[in-house]
């Protein structure tokens, strides 16, 4: 029987480092869990119904983005208790956050990538996450100066 194993980022640069990982996705009983852009839509029509939309928000827009992140954690919830995966594997942003947090509380193993962006200076889901990560890698060696339990694998892409 195959692993269930959730893949989830935000959109844009974080989705591109994820994807870099679909030749593992025929290893595993995968889902897909992103944010909705006009940019990524593409993905329901070739990954059917193994892809999952939370809500796109960004810090950038203080006023909503506090109610996008509730609602995102109750629709986290919802797609965890769907799915159940045995591991979540993430590159980030911040709606992996409470997915990786429920995930941690269901029992599922965490493994988060750290950007490949950061180079000398830790990332807000990355501060957030290694402590709760089963397994936690960084893309440079230069982070396992910030990250010192963290493995060093190299680029994704």
């Amino acid at each position: 029987m195959k692993k269930n194993v959730m893949f989830i980022s935000s959109t844009g640069g974080h989705l591109n480092e994820m994807m870099q990982l679909k030749k593992l996705f025929d290893k595993y009983d995968y889902h897909i869990v992103t944010e909705k852009t006009k940019s990524n839509l593409n993905l329901k029509d070739k990954y059917n119904n193994r892809v999952s939309f939370l809500v796109f928000g960004t810090k950038d827009h203080m006023l909503t983005y506090p109610f996008k992140l509730i609602y995102n954690c109750f629709k986290s919830l919802f797609i965890y208790l769907k799915v159940h995966p045995d591991y979540i594997i993430t590159t980030g942003a911040h709606t992996a956050g409470p997915m990786c947090c429920i995930g941690k509380i269901f029992g599922s193993r965490i493994i988060y990538i750290e950007s490949f962006a950061n180079v000398t200076t830790k990332t807000v889901t990355g501060k957030l996450l290694y402590p709760i990560a089963d397994k936690f890698i960084v893309q440079w060696e230069s982070m396992k100066k910030l990250y010192p339990d963290a493995t060093f694998w190299g680029w994704i892409f």
